[in-house]
């Protein structure tokens, strides 16, 4: 069972989603009355509209509503603040879930955000996903079948503008793209209100000459620097410490039956997943590939030679190219909302 609580003025709707694990591994929704499941048939085409209504109100502040669900992997509880969400099927059956990157997403001027779950047999496992961008304050509560519990407080209520108030005083020294990463509601006749804010990938992905050139500087001087030393990556597993040294005629790390690396651009450093972080069959690679992302993210390569053991968490994000600084007061869990490593 799930239960929420109402904490703001505005009537707040959520929807519950993912694979029914005792189902096949169905699609799975839960209908408005928080009880009922909806297994959407497998349309003939694309965009087709559910037949059930799936958006559960909870009702006035300070109220709370229990929802039951059955085992679920790749779960999402979505909500939504003002208006109900909007989804669809395609073939499959497959859910067309809301889209930060679609302008034509009937959503896209919703106020929404979501928390990604997976309860099985022998674990739930949740947690606020703030990869792509950052939304309403969710909190989280999970209590055990000892009554034992775990919480996560999220940001506060004004924490989304506090960001946003950052985010413009650094674009305001460095003449970045920061301030862009907001996003307001489309005007019309209302004042524009502050709806979300895109992690920089997420902006990257939208407009792909945003930070092109922003990490340059940094990634050659990284580069150079470790052509006449090594550097060493402590992979915190069964391969112990790797290093190794830039190859000048290849311009690429090389750290041996680790890999080699080349030079990452800003969509790689943001998203820590492509080019040279893309993931394959070279398990000694994948465990590399999070620890050296994380000490682009965080500036940290020019400081030590040895990764992540020599990092201080106090030198995080202190080279005037760097990752997003934001302040931490606001975001208990999400220090930096665009390095998952430091949430």
């Amino acid at each position: 069972m799930i239960a929420y609580r109402e904490p703001i003025d505005d009537e707040l709707k959520r929807v519950i989603a993912g694979l029914a694990i005792n189902n096949n591994n169905a699609l799975f929704l839960l209908q408005a009355d928080a009880r009922t499941p909806y297994y959407p048939p497998n349309p003939s085409s694309t965009g087709t509209k559910l037949s059930v209504n799936v958006s559960i109100p909870l009702g006035a502040p300070g109220s709370s509503i229990t929802a039951t669900i059955p085992q679920i992997a790749g779960g999402r509880i979505w909500f939504s603040i003002g208006a109900p969400l909007v989804f669809a099927v395609n073939p499959g059956p497959g859910l067309v879930e809301p889209s930060i990157f679609n302008p034509q997403d009937p959503n896209i001027n919703t106020n929404f955000g979501f928390s990604e779950f997976t309860f099985n047999s022998s674990q739930l496992f949740v947690n606020i996903s703030y990869v792509d961008f950052v939304g309403p304050p969710i909190a989280l509560t999970l209590t055990d079948t000892s009554n034992a519990t775990q919480h996560v407080s999220g940001m506060p209520a004004n924490g989304l503008q506090t960001v946003a108030n950052a985010l413009v005083a650094q674009t305001q020294k460095d003449t970045r793209r920061w301030s862009s990463l907001i996003v307001n509601t489309s005007s019309g006749s209302n004042a524009a209100q502050l709806l979300r804010i895109l992690s920089p990938n997420s902006g990257i992905l939208l407009n792909p000459t945003w930070f092109q050139p922003y990490w340059q500087p940094y990634v050659d001087q990284v580069y150079t620097h470790y052509t006449s030393q090594p550097l060493t990556v402590n992979t915190q597993a069964s391969f112990g410490n790797v290093s190794g040294e830039v190859n000048s005629q290849s311009n690429s790390l090389n750290l041996g039956a680790g890999g080699m690396f080349q030079k990452p651009t800003a969509a790689d450093i943001f998203g820590c997943n492509t080019g040279p972080f893309a993931t394959g069959q070279n398990s000694e690679t994948n465990t590399i590939i999070p620890r050296l992302a994380a000490a682009f993210n965080r500036s940290t390569l020019l400081l030590t030679n040895s990764i992540p053991d020599g990092e201080q968490v106090s030198q995080y994000y202190t080279n005037p190219i760097t990752n997003v600084r934001l302040p931490s007061s606001p975001l208990p869990l999400l220090l930096h909302h665009a390095i998952c490593l430091d949430m």
